[in-house]
């Protein structure tokens, strides 16, 4: 009778010894997913559990991580001239003196933050004359798009000779390219500007140009951890049939590296687009040449001062907005790339 065993695998004998307040307990624990010597979970209602948990922190996660987005969508609506204790206090999800709540906007009602960044959100005297808001976003489509096309290409030049080919000293180099990557960019930034200065490139579009048509490291990096997992008997091949290293890069290499190349461009163009700290130190805001986001940054001076900081927020959404289309379309491919990168031949 000692090793007999009741519905809940607990030795009879013992089950008299505890508590209605301890079994009870025990049954509860046991609805959730946790074994007690009173009672034993099932491993199917314990995953469960488990699953439920898993998915509250996950959820808890992504609303910490989404709120400040949905925020600053709101707070791009708020009517800044009807807020006597602050436009941005006292809402949590959408704010109490919203731009559709009056009619007083001109025409355009609850777009005016929109339309203000628009139509006079860089005319202040603070601004170059002629600068506007869509000579921001001309000067961003430039800074992001030329170096970043031509960096790339540079950087696969340099990611197919580090992992293709075989030259003395090799190895030696990209090690050290390496080590540059862990000097901090801020503690190199006043000898760049001395050698700006000296080369005449300071205040002009050429300083935020230049420098990025000689690639990244960093790119140069993964790009190359990717061509690892390309076969060399392809390189081979073509070398028997009379292809030269330009041939075979640009007939070969790039075509099958492709998804690497988008996937590190797209990173470097959204690096470029939001360059507030390259325009700061090197390029006067009365330049014309100043970028959107340190646009955005005197623009936030200007608008403090008038207490009226709409389209301010507005700018912002404006400015993220590029970004997060672009990662929301070609994530998968940027993930997959970045995956592949620590294959081996």
């Amino acid at each position: 009778m000692e090793n007999v065993i009741n519905e809940n695998n607990v030795p009879a004998q013992e089950e008299v010894h505890y508590s209605t307040f301890r079994h009870a307990l025990g049954a509860v624990l046991a609805f959730f997913g946790f074994s007690s010597k009173t009672h034993r979970a099932s491993k199917k209602r314990a995953k469960l559990v488990g699953d439920i948990v898993t998915y509250i922190i996950l959820l808890f996660g992504a609303f910490i991580m989404v709120y400040p987005f949905w925020w600053m969508i709101a707070g791009s609506f708020t009517n800044s001239s009807m807020g006597a204790v602050g436009p941005f206090e006292g809402w949590a999800w959408w704010p109490t003196t919203s731009t559709f709540n009056t009619t007083t906007l001109y025409e355009i009602g609850g777009f005016y933050n929109y339309f203000e960044l628009f139509r006079n959100g860089f005319t202040s005297s603070e601004f170059a004359p002629g600068y506007s808001y869509w000579r921001a976003v001309l000067n961003n489509l430039i800074y992001s798009i030329v170096p970043v096309v031509v960096g790339v290409v540079t950087s696969t030049m340099a990611a197919f000779s580090f992992a293709k080919i075989n030259w003395i000293g090799r190895n030696k180099v990209f090690l050290f390219l390496l080590a540059a990557i862990m000097v901090p960019g801020p503690s190199i930034m006043t000898a760049q500007f001395v050698l700006y200065d000296s080369l005449g490139m300071l205040n002009n579009a050429a300083v935020l140009i230049v420098p990025g048509l000689f690639g990244s490291i960093m790119t140069a990096f993964f790009i190359r951890q990717f061509l690892y997992g390309l076969p060399t008997s392809i390189i081979e091949a073509a070398k028997i049939d009379g292809a030269g290293y330009p041939r075979i890069f640009f007939g070969f290499i790039m075509p099958l590296a492709l998804p690497a190349i988008m996937a590190q461009g797209l990173l470097s163009f959204m690096g470029c687009w939001n360059n507030y700290m390259g325009s700061f130190i090197f390029i006067n805001q009365q330049s014309e040449w100043i970028n959107l986001p340190h646009a955005m940054y005197v623009m936030n001076k200007v608008y403090e001062g008038r207490r009226d900081m709409g389209p301010v927020i507005a700018a912002s959404v404006m400015c993220v907005l590029p970004v997060i289309i672009l990662f929301a379309c070609f994530q998968k491919m940027i993930i997959g790339s970045l995956m592949l990168t620590g294959s081996k031949e």
